[in-house]
Protein backbone atom coordinates (compact mmCIF):
# COMPACT_ATOMS: atom_id res chain seq x y z
CA UNK A 1 0.00 0.00 0.00
CA UNK A 2 1.40 3.46 -0.88
CA UNK A 3 2.92 5.39 1.99
CA UNK A 4 3.30 2.29 4.21
CA UNK A 5 6.49 0.48 5.04
CA UNK A 6 7.41 -2.71 6.84
CA UNK A 7 9.23 -2.18 10.09
CA UNK A 8 10.80 -5.60 10.71
CA UNK A 9 9.88 -8.63 12.82
CA UNK A 10 8.25 -6.66 15.61
CA UNK A 11 5.94 -4.95 13.17
CA UNK A 12 5.07 -8.31 11.59
CA UNK A 13 4.07 -9.65 15.00
CA UNK A 14 1.59 -6.83 15.55
CA UNK A 15 0.47 -6.09 11.99
CA UNK A 16 -2.78 -8.07 12.19
CA UNK A 17 -3.89 -6.26 15.34
CA UNK A 18 -2.80 -2.93 13.90
CA UNK A 19 -4.85 -3.58 10.77
CA UNK A 20 -7.92 -4.35 12.89
CA UNK A 21 -7.51 -1.08 14.78
CA UNK A 22 -6.64 0.96 11.69
CA UNK A 23 -3.11 1.77 12.90
CA UNK A 24 -0.54 2.57 10.23
CA UNK A 25 3.04 3.86 10.11
CA UNK A 26 3.87 6.23 7.25
CA UNK A 27 7.30 6.43 5.63
CA UNK A 28 7.20 10.23 5.67
CA UNK A 29 7.55 10.16 9.44
CA UNK A 30 11.30 9.89 8.83
CA UNK A 31 11.25 13.14 6.84
CA UNK A 32 9.60 14.92 9.77
CA UNK A 33 12.20 13.41 12.12
CA UNK A 34 15.02 14.52 9.80
CA UNK A 35 13.77 18.11 9.71
CA UNK A 36 13.25 18.27 13.45
CA UNK A 37 16.67 16.73 14.12
CA UNK A 38 18.44 19.17 11.80
CA UNK A 39 16.62 22.07 13.44
CA UNK A 40 17.51 20.84 16.92
CA UNK A 41 21.12 20.38 15.81
CA UNK A 42 21.35 23.88 14.35
CA UNK A 43 19.80 25.50 17.42
CA UNK A 44 22.33 23.79 19.69
CA UNK A 45 25.29 24.95 17.59
CA UNK A 46 24.01 28.52 17.83
CA UNK A 47 23.54 28.21 21.59
CA UNK A 48 27.10 27.09 22.33
CA UNK A 49 29.02 28.69 19.46
CA UNK A 50 30.55 31.35 21.73
CA UNK A 51 31.34 29.28 24.84
CA UNK A 52 34.36 27.31 23.49
CA UNK A 53 36.08 30.58 22.48
CA UNK A 54 34.67 32.77 25.25
CA UNK A 55 38.02 34.42 26.05
CA UNK A 56 38.70 35.36 22.40
CA UNK A 57 35.20 36.78 21.92
CA UNK A 58 35.49 38.76 25.15
CA UNK A 59 38.84 40.25 24.13
CA UNK A 60 37.63 41.18 20.62
CA UNK A 61 34.49 43.01 21.78
CA UNK A 62 36.03 44.38 25.02
CA UNK A 63 33.54 42.38 27.07
CA UNK A 64 33.82 40.49 30.32
CA UNK A 65 33.49 36.71 30.49
CA UNK A 66 30.28 37.27 32.47
CA UNK A 67 28.78 39.07 29.45
CA UNK A 68 29.87 36.23 27.15
CA UNK A 69 28.26 33.74 29.53
CA UNK A 70 24.99 35.62 29.14
CA UNK A 71 25.03 34.86 25.42
CA UNK A 72 24.44 31.25 26.49
CA UNK A 73 22.45 32.00 29.65
CA UNK A 74 19.83 33.86 27.61
CA UNK A 75 18.66 30.48 26.33
CA UNK A 76 17.84 29.45 29.88
CA UNK A 77 16.26 32.78 30.81
CA UNK A 78 14.08 33.03 27.70
CA UNK A 79 12.90 29.44 27.92
CA UNK A 80 11.18 29.92 31.28
CA UNK A 81 8.41 32.37 30.22
CA UNK A 82 8.31 31.32 26.56
CA UNK A 83 8.33 27.63 27.44
CA UNK A 84 4.76 27.71 28.72
CA UNK A 85 3.64 29.34 25.46
CA UNK A 86 5.57 26.74 23.47
CA UNK A 87 3.84 23.93 25.36
CA UNK A 88 0.44 25.39 24.47
CA UNK A 89 1.48 25.86 20.83
CA UNK A 90 2.59 22.23 20.51
CA UNK A 91 -0.55 20.76 22.04
CA UNK A 92 -3.04 23.27 20.58
CA UNK A 93 -1.70 24.68 17.30
CA UNK A 94 0.12 21.55 16.15
CA UNK A 95 3.57 20.15 15.52
CA UNK A 96 3.87 21.35 11.93
CA UNK A 97 3.31 25.05 12.54
CA UNK A 98 5.39 24.95 15.73
CA UNK A 99 8.30 23.52 13.73
CA UNK A 100 7.98 26.07 10.91
CA UNK A 101 7.83 29.05 13.29
CA UNK A 102 10.77 27.63 15.20
CA UNK A 103 12.81 27.23 12.00
CA UNK A 104 12.26 30.86 10.97
CA UNK A 105 13.12 32.19 14.44
CA UNK A 106 16.28 30.10 14.46
CA UNK A 107 17.35 31.30 11.00
CA UNK A 108 16.59 34.95 11.79
CA UNK A 109 18.61 34.76 14.99
CA UNK A 110 21.61 33.22 13.22
CA UNK A 111 21.61 36.05 10.66
CA UNK A 112 21.09 38.77 13.26
CA UNK A 113 24.29 37.75 15.07
CA UNK A 114 26.38 38.65 12.02
CA UNK A 115 25.14 42.25 11.71
CA UNK A 116 27.96 43.80 13.81
CA UNK A 117 30.42 42.54 11.20
CA UNK A 118 28.36 43.63 8.18
CA UNK A 119 27.86 47.21 9.41
CA UNK A 120 31.04 48.59 10.94
CA UNK A 121 29.27 51.72 12.25
CA UNK A 122 27.37 49.68 14.87
CA UNK A 123 28.46 51.02 18.24
CA UNK A 124 27.13 48.26 20.51
CA UNK A 125 27.81 44.85 18.92
CA UNK A 126 26.93 43.03 22.14
CA UNK A 127 23.31 44.17 21.81
CA UNK A 128 23.05 42.57 18.36
CA UNK A 129 24.74 39.37 19.52
CA UNK A 130 22.31 39.19 22.43
CA UNK A 131 19.30 39.94 20.20
CA UNK A 132 20.27 37.17 17.79
CA UNK A 133 20.78 34.73 20.67
CA UNK A 134 17.38 35.74 22.07
CA UNK A 135 15.61 34.84 18.83
CA UNK A 136 17.40 31.50 18.79
CA UNK A 137 16.44 31.00 22.44
CA UNK A 138 12.76 31.47 21.57
CA UNK A 139 13.16 28.87 18.84
CA UNK A 140 14.73 26.43 21.29
CA UNK A 141 11.62 26.25 23.45
CA UNK A 142 9.65 24.95 20.47
CA UNK A 143 12.16 22.48 19.04
CA UNK A 144 13.45 20.94 22.25
CA UNK A 145 9.94 19.93 23.41
CA UNK A 146 9.04 18.30 20.08
CA UNK A 147 10.88 14.92 19.85
CA UNK A 148 8.68 13.17 22.43
CA UNK A 149 5.53 14.43 20.73
CA UNK A 150 6.75 13.50 17.25
CA UNK A 151 7.67 10.00 18.43
CA UNK A 152 4.24 9.54 20.04
CA UNK A 153 2.20 10.86 17.10
CA UNK A 154 4.06 9.36 14.14
CA UNK A 155 5.97 6.25 15.28
CA UNK A 156 4.73 2.79 16.31
CA UNK A 157 5.32 1.54 19.84
CA UNK A 158 8.51 -0.40 19.08
CA UNK A 159 10.19 2.67 17.48
CA UNK A 160 9.19 5.43 19.89
CA UNK A 161 12.27 5.38 22.13
CA UNK A 162 14.58 5.22 19.10
CA UNK A 163 12.81 8.12 17.34
CA UNK A 164 12.87 10.15 20.54
CA UNK A 165 16.58 9.38 20.90
CA UNK A 166 17.36 10.59 17.37
CA UNK A 167 15.40 13.82 17.81
CA UNK A 168 16.67 14.50 21.31
CA UNK A 169 20.32 13.61 20.78
CA UNK A 170 20.59 15.83 17.70
CA UNK A 171 20.75 18.68 20.23
CA UNK A 172 23.89 17.44 22.02
CA UNK A 173 25.29 16.51 18.61
CA UNK A 174 25.05 20.21 17.78
CA UNK A 175 26.88 20.99 21.02
CA UNK A 176 29.54 18.49 19.96
CA UNK A 177 30.03 20.24 16.63
CA UNK A 178 30.16 23.67 18.30
CA UNK A 179 32.79 22.44 20.77
CA UNK A 180 34.98 21.22 17.92
CA UNK A 181 34.20 23.75 15.20
CA UNK A 182 34.41 27.05 17.09
CA UNK A 183 37.98 26.53 18.40
CA UNK A 184 39.04 25.14 15.00
CA UNK A 185 37.68 28.18 13.14
CA UNK A 186 38.61 30.95 15.57
CA UNK A 187 42.39 30.91 15.73
CA UNK A 188 42.49 34.72 15.77
CA UNK A 189 39.93 37.43 16.38
CA UNK A 190 39.57 38.10 12.64
CA UNK A 191 38.12 34.59 12.23
CA UNK A 192 34.97 35.34 14.27
CA UNK A 193 32.83 36.46 11.25
CA UNK A 194 33.71 33.22 9.43
CA UNK A 195 32.51 31.19 12.41
CA UNK A 196 29.21 33.07 12.60
CA UNK A 197 28.65 32.71 8.85
CA UNK A 198 29.19 28.96 8.85
CA UNK A 199 26.60 28.48 11.61
CA UNK A 200 24.00 30.15 9.36
CA UNK A 201 24.17 27.26 6.84
CA UNK A 202 22.40 24.51 8.87
CA UNK A 203 19.91 27.08 10.18
CA UNK A 204 18.99 28.11 6.64
CA UNK A 205 18.74 24.51 5.44
CA UNK A 206 16.47 23.55 8.35
CA UNK A 207 14.26 26.57 7.62
CA UNK A 208 13.97 25.62 3.94
CA UNK A 209 13.12 21.97 4.66
CA UNK A 210 10.61 22.81 7.39
CA UNK A 211 8.76 25.25 5.14
CA UNK A 212 8.78 23.05 2.03
CA UNK A 213 8.52 19.48 3.33
CA UNK A 214 6.14 19.51 6.31
CA UNK A 215 2.46 19.38 5.35
CA UNK A 216 0.62 17.95 8.37
CA UNK A 217 0.98 17.79 12.14
CA UNK A 218 -0.45 14.29 12.54
CA UNK A 219 -0.65 11.31 10.16
CA UNK A 220 -4.03 10.42 8.60
CA UNK A 221 -4.13 7.21 10.68
CA UNK A 222 -2.41 6.83 14.08
CA UNK A 223 0.49 4.35 14.41
CA UNK A 224 -0.53 3.07 17.87
CA UNK A 225 -3.19 3.17 20.57
CA UNK A 226 -1.17 5.79 22.43
CA UNK A 227 -1.13 8.03 19.35
CA UNK A 228 -4.87 7.57 18.93
CA UNK A 229 -5.39 9.03 22.41
CA UNK A 230 -2.48 11.50 22.35
CA UNK A 231 -3.22 14.92 23.89
CA UNK A 232 -6.66 13.70 24.84
CA UNK A 233 -6.51 16.01 27.85
CA UNK A 234 -6.93 19.74 27.30
CA UNK A 235 -3.98 21.97 28.12
CA UNK A 236 -5.18 23.32 31.50
CA UNK A 237 -6.69 19.98 32.49
CA UNK A 238 -3.38 18.33 31.66
CA UNK A 239 -1.50 20.79 33.88
CA UNK A 240 -3.81 19.99 36.78
CA UNK A 241 -3.21 16.28 36.33
CA UNK A 242 0.56 16.79 36.26
CA UNK A 243 0.61 18.84 39.44
CA UNK A 244 -1.30 16.04 41.19
CA UNK A 245 1.04 13.34 39.85
CA UNK A 246 3.67 12.67 42.55
CA UNK A 247 5.87 10.49 40.34
CA UNK A 248 5.90 13.11 37.58
CA UNK A 249 6.88 15.91 39.98
CA UNK A 250 9.78 13.89 41.43
CA UNK A 251 11.05 12.95 37.97
CA UNK A 252 10.65 16.53 36.71
CA UNK A 253 12.68 17.98 39.60
CA UNK A 254 15.47 15.38 39.40
CA UNK A 255 15.71 15.16 35.61
CA UNK A 256 15.36 18.94 35.36
CA UNK A 257 18.26 19.25 37.79
CA UNK A 258 20.30 16.96 35.57
CA UNK A 259 19.50 19.14 32.56
CA UNK A 260 20.61 22.19 34.54
CA UNK A 261 23.89 20.59 35.60
CA UNK A 262 24.78 19.48 32.07
CA UNK A 263 23.85 22.91 30.65
CA UNK A 264 26.18 24.54 33.17
CA UNK A 265 28.91 22.00 32.41
CA UNK A 266 28.72 22.66 28.66
CA UNK A 267 28.82 26.45 29.01
CA UNK A 268 31.52 26.70 31.69
CA UNK A 269 33.88 23.88 30.64
CA UNK A 270 36.37 26.08 28.78
CA UNK A 271 36.53 28.62 31.61
CA UNK A 272 37.11 25.89 34.20
CA UNK A 273 39.92 24.20 32.29
CA UNK A 274 41.84 27.25 31.01
CA UNK A 275 42.72 28.20 34.60
CA UNK A 276 44.82 25.03 34.92
CA UNK A 277 46.62 25.53 31.62
CA UNK A 278 44.40 23.54 29.24
CA UNK A 279 43.88 25.00 25.76
CA UNK A 280 40.60 25.91 24.11
CA UNK A 281 41.16 23.05 21.67
CA UNK A 282 41.45 20.54 24.53
CA UNK A 283 38.37 21.94 26.24
CA UNK A 284 36.53 21.59 22.93
CA UNK A 285 37.77 18.00 22.64
CA UNK A 286 36.50 17.22 26.14
CA UNK A 287 33.12 18.69 25.28
CA UNK A 288 33.08 16.69 22.04
CA UNK A 289 33.90 13.42 23.85
CA UNK A 290 31.20 14.20 26.38
CA UNK A 291 28.61 14.47 23.61
CA UNK A 292 29.97 11.72 21.38
CA UNK A 293 29.85 9.06 24.06
CA UNK A 294 26.45 10.35 25.15
CA UNK A 295 25.05 9.86 21.65
CA UNK A 296 26.55 6.37 21.38
CA UNK A 297 25.19 5.43 24.79
CA UNK A 298 21.78 6.83 23.92
CA UNK A 299 21.65 4.73 20.74
CA UNK A 300 22.39 1.52 22.64
CA UNK A 301 20.03 2.32 25.51
CA UNK A 302 17.18 3.33 23.20
CA UNK A 303 17.37 0.05 21.30
CA UNK A 304 17.52 -1.83 24.60
CA UNK A 305 14.57 0.03 26.12
CA UNK A 306 12.47 -0.35 22.96
CA UNK A 307 12.71 -4.10 23.53
CA UNK A 308 12.63 -4.39 27.34
CA UNK A 309 10.63 -1.29 28.40
CA UNK A 310 12.87 -0.96 31.50
CA UNK A 311 12.73 2.83 31.57
CA UNK A 312 12.98 3.31 35.34
CA UNK A 313 15.90 0.93 35.86
CA UNK A 314 17.95 2.49 33.06
CA UNK A 315 17.37 6.06 34.28
CA UNK A 316 18.17 5.30 37.92
CA UNK A 317 21.37 3.41 37.13
CA UNK A 318 22.47 6.17 34.73
CA UNK A 319 21.93 8.86 37.37
CA UNK A 320 23.95 6.95 39.99
CA UNK A 321 26.91 6.34 37.68
CA UNK A 322 26.82 9.97 36.53
CA UNK A 323 27.11 11.18 40.14
CA UNK A 324 30.27 9.14 40.68
CA UNK A 325 31.90 10.49 37.52
CA UNK A 326 30.82 14.05 38.34
CA UNK A 327 32.69 13.84 41.65
CA UNK A 328 35.76 12.65 39.76
CA UNK A 329 35.52 15.63 37.37
CA UNK A 330 35.21 18.08 40.27
CA UNK A 331 38.49 16.79 41.72
CA UNK A 332 40.57 16.15 38.59
CA UNK A 333 39.59 19.42 36.84
CA UNK A 334 41.47 21.32 39.57
CA UNK A 335 44.76 19.55 38.76
CA UNK A 336 47.30 20.38 36.07
CA UNK A 337 48.51 18.07 33.31
CA UNK A 338 45.69 15.52 33.58
CA UNK A 339 44.69 15.48 29.93
CA UNK A 340 44.09 11.72 29.62
CA UNK A 341 42.17 11.54 32.90
CA UNK A 342 39.98 14.52 32.00
CA UNK A 343 39.28 13.16 28.52
CA UNK A 344 38.25 9.80 30.01
CA UNK A 345 36.09 11.42 32.69
CA UNK A 346 34.27 13.63 30.16
CA UNK A 347 33.66 10.56 27.99
CA UNK A 348 32.18 8.63 30.92
CA UNK A 349 30.12 11.63 31.97
CA UNK A 350 28.48 11.66 28.55
CA UNK A 351 28.14 7.87 28.41
CA UNK A 352 26.32 7.64 31.75
CA UNK A 353 24.60 11.03 31.91
CA UNK A 354 23.69 12.34 28.49
CA UNK A 355 22.72 8.91 27.22
CA UNK A 356 19.72 8.61 29.56
CA UNK A 357 18.13 11.89 28.40
CA UNK A 358 15.87 10.38 25.68
CA UNK A 359 14.98 7.46 27.98
CA UNK A 360 14.02 9.89 30.73
CA UNK A 361 11.85 11.79 28.24
CA UNK A 362 10.01 8.60 27.34
CA UNK A 363 9.61 7.88 31.06
CA UNK A 364 8.12 11.36 31.51
CA UNK A 365 5.48 10.57 28.90
CA UNK A 366 4.80 7.11 30.36
CA UNK A 367 4.19 8.32 33.91
CA UNK A 368 2.03 11.29 32.81
CA UNK A 369 -0.25 9.65 30.18
CA UNK A 370 -2.87 10.69 28.99
CA UNK A 371 -1.53 14.24 29.35
CA UNK A 372 -0.18 15.57 26.04
CA UNK A 373 3.46 14.80 25.28
CA UNK A 374 4.24 18.46 24.60
CA UNK A 375 2.89 19.48 27.98
CA UNK A 376 4.56 16.69 29.97
CA UNK A 377 7.97 16.94 28.29
CA UNK A 378 7.84 20.72 27.96
CA UNK A 379 7.32 21.39 31.65
CA UNK A 380 10.31 19.19 32.48
CA UNK A 381 12.49 21.15 30.05
CA UNK A 382 11.25 24.50 31.39
CA UNK A 383 12.01 23.37 34.93
CA UNK A 384 15.41 22.12 33.79
CA UNK A 385 16.21 25.49 32.20
CA UNK A 386 15.16 27.30 35.37
CA UNK A 387 17.31 25.00 37.49
CA UNK A 388 20.16 25.41 34.99
CA UNK A 389 19.95 29.18 35.29
CA UNK A 390 20.06 29.03 39.08
CA UNK A 391 22.90 26.50 39.09
CA UNK A 392 25.00 28.47 36.61
CA UNK A 393 24.51 31.75 38.46
CA UNK A 394 25.38 30.03 41.72
CA UNK A 395 28.49 28.35 40.31
CA UNK A 396 29.85 31.59 38.85
CA UNK A 397 29.00 33.52 42.03
CA UNK A 398 31.08 31.12 44.13
CA UNK A 399 34.23 31.65 42.06
CA UNK A 400 37.05 33.82 43.38
CA UNK A 401 39.30 35.84 41.09
CA UNK A 402 42.96 35.48 41.92
CA UNK A 403 46.38 36.56 40.64
CA UNK A 404 46.96 34.89 37.29
CA UNK A 405 49.32 31.90 37.58
CA UNK A 406 51.87 31.16 34.89
CA UNK A 407 50.00 28.05 33.71
CA UNK A 408 46.73 29.83 32.86
CA UNK A 409 45.70 29.96 29.20
CA UNK A 410 42.69 32.22 29.80
CA UNK A 411 42.72 35.15 27.34
CA UNK A 412 40.00 37.41 28.71
CA UNK A 413 42.56 39.90 30.01
CA UNK A 414 41.54 39.41 33.63
CA UNK A 415 42.83 37.20 36.41
CA UNK A 416 41.47 33.62 36.21
CA UNK A 417 38.75 32.33 38.49
CA UNK A 418 39.10 29.64 41.13
CA UNK A 419 36.39 27.03 40.38
CA UNK A 420 37.16 24.55 43.19
CA UNK A 421 34.13 25.27 45.38
CA UNK A 422 31.84 25.58 42.35
CA UNK A 423 32.83 22.18 40.94
CA UNK A 424 32.38 20.47 44.30
CA UNK A 425 28.93 22.04 44.59
CA UNK A 426 28.03 20.79 41.10
CA UNK A 427 29.07 17.25 42.07
CA UNK A 428 27.08 17.50 45.31
CA UNK A 429 23.94 18.60 43.50
CA UNK A 430 24.28 15.75 41.02
CA UNK A 431 24.56 13.24 43.87
CA UNK A 432 21.58 14.81 45.64
CA UNK A 433 19.31 14.58 42.60
CA UNK A 434 20.39 10.98 41.98
CA UNK A 435 19.70 9.85 45.56
CA UNK A 436 16.31 11.56 45.59
CA UNK A 437 15.32 9.90 42.31
CA UNK A 438 16.43 6.41 43.36
CA UNK A 439 14.70 6.53 46.74
CA UNK A 440 11.43 8.32 45.98
CA UNK A 441 10.59 7.76 42.29
CA UNK A 442 8.23 4.88 41.52
CA UNK A 443 5.67 4.74 38.74
CA UNK A 444 3.65 2.49 36.48
CA UNK A 445 3.85 2.84 32.72
CA UNK A 446 0.45 4.36 32.02
CA UNK A 447 0.73 4.61 28.24
CA UNK A 448 1.98 1.04 27.79
CA UNK A 449 -0.74 -0.25 30.12
CA UNK A 450 -3.42 1.61 28.16
CA UNK A 451 -2.14 0.19 24.88
CA UNK A 452 -1.92 -3.32 26.32
CA UNK A 453 -5.45 -3.08 27.70
CA UNK A 454 -6.82 -1.91 24.35
CA UNK A 455 -4.97 -4.67 22.47
CA UNK A 456 -6.26 -7.30 24.91
CA UNK A 457 -9.82 -6.08 24.47
CA UNK A 458 -9.58 -6.24 20.69
CA UNK A 459 -8.07 -9.72 20.82
CA UNK A 460 -10.91 -10.94 23.02
CA UNK A 461 -13.51 -9.43 20.72
CA UNK A 462 -11.98 -11.07 17.64
CA UNK A 463 -11.01 -14.46 19.12
CA UNK A 464 -12.62 -17.63 17.68
CA UNK A 465 -14.22 -18.34 21.05
CA UNK A 466 -15.97 -15.00 21.03
CA UNK A 467 -17.21 -15.63 17.50
CA UNK A 468 -18.41 -19.15 18.39
CA UNK A 469 -20.48 -17.87 21.29
CA UNK A 470 -22.21 -15.11 19.37
CA UNK A 471 -26.00 -15.73 19.34
CA UNK A 472 -27.31 -17.07 16.03
CA UNK A 473 -29.92 -15.00 14.25
CA UNK A 474 -33.47 -16.29 14.59
CA UNK A 475 -34.62 -18.57 11.80
CA UNK A 476 -36.96 -17.02 9.29
CA UNK A 477 -40.34 -18.78 9.38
Amino acid sequence: MAGEEEDGPVADATSALGALLGYRAYARRWVFLLVLSLLNFSNATLWLSFAPVADTIAHHFFLSTEQINWLSLIYLVASIPSGVVAIWVLDSVGLRWATIVCAWLNFAGSVFRTLPFLFVEIQDPFAFLMAGQSLCALAQTLVIFSPAKLAALWFPEHQRATANMIGTMSNPLGILVANLLSPALVKEEKDIPLMLGIYIIPAGLACLLATACLWESVPPSPPSAGAAHSTSEKFLDGLKLLFRNRAYIILAVCFGGGIGIFSSFSVLLEQVLCVKGYSNEFAGLCGALFIMFGVLGALVLSLYVDRTKQFTEVVKIGFCLTSIVCVAFALVSQLQGQTLALAAICSLLGLFGFSVAPIAMELVVECSFPVGEGTAAGLVIVLGQAEGLLIMVLLTALTVRRAEPSVSTCQDGQGPLDWTVSMLLMAGLCALFSCFLVVFFHTRYRRLQAEAHMSHSIQEDTSPEAVDHEPCPAATP
